[in-house]
């Protein structure tokens, strides 16, 4: 068995670069460390934090097929985010005009809501009970 330590990043493929890098760090509040323009792969790479531990790579390619279709797929389900009050994000996801559901009970008595991020990626905000 492996002996894995810990998430080092998540890596998220875009179609459209600048509207995925303000949704990321405008409305989901993930902070630009760099980015750079990767000229043999003609791909743009942002990479953002949240916190000091999460990294969370951008990344653009020409002609990336597109996520398969829904309901289900196989693959990644989402990405999910902890947020300490979800009514606040869900007011901040209202004034950017972000559509999503809405708010769930988590069977362990806390709140969720999903949106999706400008390609359809499934986001799961998750504020934890305690």
């Amino acid at each position: 068995m492996l002996k894995l330590k810990e998430v080092n990043h998540i890596a998220v493929i875009c179609s459209d670069y600048p509207r995925s890098l303000a949704f990321y760090r405008d409305v989901l509040g993930l902070r630009l460390l760099d980015e750079e323009y990767r000229s043999a792969r003609r791909s743009m790479l942002a990479r953002l934090a949240l916190g000091e531990r999460y990294l969370l790579e951008l990344f653009t390619f020409p002609d990336s097929p597109p996520r398969p279709s829904y309901p289900e797929a196989c693959g990644l389900r989402h990405l999910a985010f902890e947020v300490s009050d979800i009514e606040e994000a869900l007011h901040e996801l209202d004034v950017n005009k972000i559509p999503h559901e809405p708010l769930r009970e988590t069977p362990d008595g806390g709140r969720c809501c999903f949106l999706h991020d400008p390609d359809g990626l499934p986001i799961e905000l998750v504020e934890v009970k305690g």
